[in-house]
């Protein structure tokens, strides 16, 4: 059926501008989701950009005042930040005489498959491993923990500090959804970075961005 024309001369059923152009901003962002992964895919250099941002969390991490760190458990040739947490972690642990529990702890995502959101579950090297239904390895039957802090994988990210994931959604909803609010950082190599990436209702910025090159988002003061 044909639309009608009101008698303005307008339609009565417009084609919303900003639903076009999200839809046009989601098929973009597709095409640069897959080509990055297949970027990072067949890095060359991997070893030596993932020794560099190993460095840049290890630098970025003194002075932070967390206790709890939620993290992720690297996929696709993803940066896995699990190293460098673990040295944080062994870096300030001390023992409690009483209860020998560390103070530092590490968290990964376990995946609310009805909720479509992430609760994080604490993690130490050897500890028993599950597969989550995209699997994906996670803890088993590890305390829950809420951390302060949550380390975001980043396929690509852009101006302002917005990321591109996979497109689930799993981090925008566990964010708007958590109170307070944790700190969030992105990790991702420094050819993510993309300039024309701008944000959509969903979309939740990061509070920092760090790549092998260093800390992309915030920009340093004055610039």
């Amino acid at each position: 059926m044909d639309n009608k024309d009101n008698k303005d001369g307008s339609s009565s059923h417009p084609a919303p501008q900003a639903a076009l152009e999200d839809a046009a901003l989601a098929g973009q962002k597709t095409i640069w989701r897959l080509a990055l992964v297949k970027k990072r895919q067949l890095l060359a250099d991997r070893a030596w950009r993932n020794d560099l941002l190993q460095r840049v969390m290890r630098v970025w991490l003194i002075g932070r005042p967390d206790t709890t760190i939620g993290a992720y458990w690297p996929i696709k040739a993803e940066f896995d930040p699990l190293p460098a947490l673990f040295r944080w972690q062994e870096a300030g642990q001390e023992e409690d005489a009483q209860s020998a529990q560390r103070l530092r702890r590490i968290g990964l995502p376990v995946v609310n498959k009805v909720h479509k959101t992430l609760s994080f579950h604490t993690w130490y090297p050897g500890c028993p491993m599950d597969e989550d239904a995209y699997g994906i390895p996670k803890p088993k039957d590890t305390e829950a923990v809420v951390p302060t802090l949550i380390f975001v994988p980043c396929v690509g990210f852009g101006p302002g500090g917005y990321r591109l994931g996979y497109g689930g959604g799993f981090y925008d909803r566990t964010l708007a959804s958590l109170n307070p609010r944790p700190f969030t950082v992105g990790l991702g190599y420094d050819f993510g970075y993309l300039p024309q990436l701008r944000a959509q209702a969903h979309d939740v910025p990061l509070d920092a961005i760090l790549t092998d090159a260093g800390v992309i988002w915030p920009p340093p003061r004055g610039v």
